[in-house]
């Protein structure tokens, strides 16, 4: 079964004299991993927010767990993004004058079925990366950056999505953070089942993943053409 279907999409920013992405086809299995290889400024955050609903896609070009985003008000667009897919962020986007605990309630506030067992599914998923119970008290800005993107992961996959994508989450890391980060994303995605979606310009992460895409195989806007990331 299918978990991202992209079919004829092509996406330009307002204002921008070109598109920045025309894609005819890019497909994700239910369950399946895949890195999505770009330069910086190839537009692989404009495709994860058209694939996540951030951005409005055009009519018919992308469908998400067989629902198309185009028919969806920017509303339904946002509900549906928190019941179905988990976002892992360059830069992690913690709320930094909460605590770890509120930070993955926050996220499970948007999914009213998420909110049952919350402490304990945030508990389950803190411990399954290698956190000590105790940190859901402690403030987000007093957090290593170790911490922090195990936090990250942890309200990703908070609302138990079928999809995870993620930006570049690993650029600012060193190789032994980058690929330990890597590991802990994987490792509790080969336990939810879910799809993921990675998206970095770091080829020596290819490995860890069953599918590799460049976007440049993808997109026939070339990187020259592009005005906009």
């Amino acid at each position: 079964m299918t978990a991202i279907s992209i079919n004829s999409l092509e996406y330009t920013w307002p204002g921008a004299a070109a598109p920045t992405l025309k894609v005819p086809e890019f497909k994700v299995a239910r369950g399946e991993s895949v890195f999505l290889r770009g330069a910086s400024g190839s537009g692989k955050s404009t495709l994860l927010s058209l694939m996540s609903g951030i951005l409005a896609a055009p009519a018919n070009s992308v469908q998400v767990l067989d629902t198309d985003l185009s028919e969806l008000s920017v509303r339904k667009r946002d509900r549906f993004r928190a019941k179905h897919i988990g976002i892992v962020f360059q830069q992690f986007n913690l709320i930094p004058f909460l605590c770890v605990g509120a930070n993955l309630r926050l996220a499970a506030r948007f999914v009213p079925q998420a909110n049952q067992d919350v402490e304990a599914r945030a508990r389950s998923l803190i411990e399954s990366l290698q956190l000590h119970p105790d940190l859901l008290a402690q403030q987000a800005d007093r957090l290593s950056v170790g911490q922090q993107q195990r936090v990250a992961i942890a309200r990703a996959f908070i609302n138990q999505p079928e999809i995870i994508l993620a930006d570049e989450p690993t650029s600012a890391l060193d190789a032994d953070a980058r690929d330990h980060f890597v590991r802990l994303l994987l490792s509790i995605r080969d336990t939810t089942g879910c799809a993921v979606v990675f998206a970095s310009h770091d080829d020596s992460l290819a490995d860890f993943f069953e599918t590799r895409v460049a976007l440049a195989d993808i997109n026939l806007i070339k990187p020259r053409e592009l005005s906009h990331v």
